[in-house]
């Protein structure tokens, strides 16, 4: 079998099934990555949604019998909505960020994996593959930037020339000895812009996150969000854009090649009253097939109650006394009684004071003392 004109014919079908950008790298360990994620690990920074395992995060060879080579590849999404809405006083709205936006990823990129791995088999029925996206075990990031997809930019995102970061990355490992392609050179150059972005400092230099400190990841938890923390998050309900907006590399990128990443504007900027009184299987019809309801909908309902305290929506205070009052999520109860606090009146002050004397959670008890806090 002629492995160099396989490569060849393997880049034609990937334009054919719409995947807008394919490399190759050899299927060596990536040794300096596991030194950096030791130093993460170490240092705390690591968000816990990674996989555990360091050495199967840098060994190819631990995820399938003798790799020789692995393909990565990459596909543009939109930067700007087709359609438009704003909110306004009453209806405000939060926000996803653009990686939530149309069809989950996911399911998009394991589409066209799963396409290339029936070409390969057609032409190399003994060829081994295994293919990964964002929750597999290697770093999609560290195969992108080995592979020449793009470099590895100061706001740890992979930056392609042609489309700057806006891209969803995965990779396939296969058995096929492909020849490699020759890495892009790093153009971040002095720029800083990301690092001076981020609205926590999650940016500790070029090319280092803590991610305990990202609103992405916070946004993603299921506890109460740090006190130090929820004015920054504003009206996000899932994820961050800021390093991606502010990186020059990033001015006038928006692209529309793909059907399934059209945002609904009403699900990508939703309006947040509605959100706080979702079933779970409204909120299932409504937001389930984007990448942002992975976590379900408590997370999704305690930062649309952050956002309308960030907008001090009083139109918001009945619906926020109700989720105080019935809410069986201690942590949507306390998140909703700070928030009553921070937007403040009359009846935001009665209704803290009326739960304080029934409630029995120490911890919404201790977020009622917060919202308090905001009268004195």
């Amino acid at each position: 079998m002629d492995v160099k004109q396989l490569k060849q014919e393997l880049i034609a079908y990937s334009k054919e099934i719409g995947i807008d950008k394919i490399g190759f790298t050899t299927a060596d360990p990536f040794t300096e990555l596991k030194n950096r994620l030791i130093r993460q690990q170490e240092l705390g920074y690591q968000s816990g949604f990674e996989e555990p395992d360091i050495d199967k995060r840098v060994t190819p060879g631990l995820l399938l019998e003798e790799p020789r080579s692995i393909i990565s590849i990459a596909l543009a999404y939109p930067s700007k909505m087709t359609v438009r809405v704003e909110g306004k006083k009453g209806e405000r709205r939060g926000i996803f960020s653009r990686a939530s936006w149309g069809l989950d990823y996911h399911h998009i990129l394991r589409d066209r994996l799963k396409k290339l791995e029936e070409f390969i088999n057609t032409k190399a029925p003994d060829a081994r593959v295994k293919s990964m996206v964002d929750t597999g075990e290697l770093s999609d990031r560290a195969v992108a930037e080995r592979a020449g997809i793009g470099w590895s930019g100061k706001n740890c995102a992979i930056i392609t020339p042609e489309f700057g970061s806006y891209v969803y990355i995965g990779e396939m490992i296969t058995s096929l000895p492909f020849a490699p392609d020759t890495p892009i050179e790093d153009q971040c150059g002095s720029c800083t812009k990301c690092l001076e972005a981020c609205p926590t400092s999650a940016l500790v230099q070029g090319g280092q996150i803590n991610a305990q400190r990202c609103i992405s990841f916070l946004t993603q938890t299921k506890g109460f969000i740090p006190d130090e923390f929820r004015d920054k998050i504003g009206n996000r309900v899932y994820g961050c854009d800021s390093c991606q907006t502010a990186c020059p590399h990033n001015k006038g990128k928006n692209f529309h090649f793909h059907d399934e990443m059209e945002p609904d504007s009403e699900v990508a900027k939703p309006l947040l009253k509605p959100i706080l009184k979702l079933s779970n299987r409204e909120f299932k019809n409504q937001f389930g097939y984007v990448s942002g309801s992975w976590r379900g909908k408590k997370p999704i309902q305690r930062n649309a109650i952050m956002a309308l305290a960030h907008f001090k929506d009083e139109t918001a205070v009945p619906d926020l006394i109700e989720v105080l009052e019935n809410e069986a999520s201690p942590v949507s109860r306390g998140t909703a009684a700070w928030a009553l606090g921070k937007i403040g009146g009359e009846t935001a002050l009665f209704a803290l004071k009326s739960a304080l004397t029934r409630e029995s959670d120490k911890d919404v008890l201790t977020e009622i003392e917060k919202g308090l806090k905001f009268y004195r």
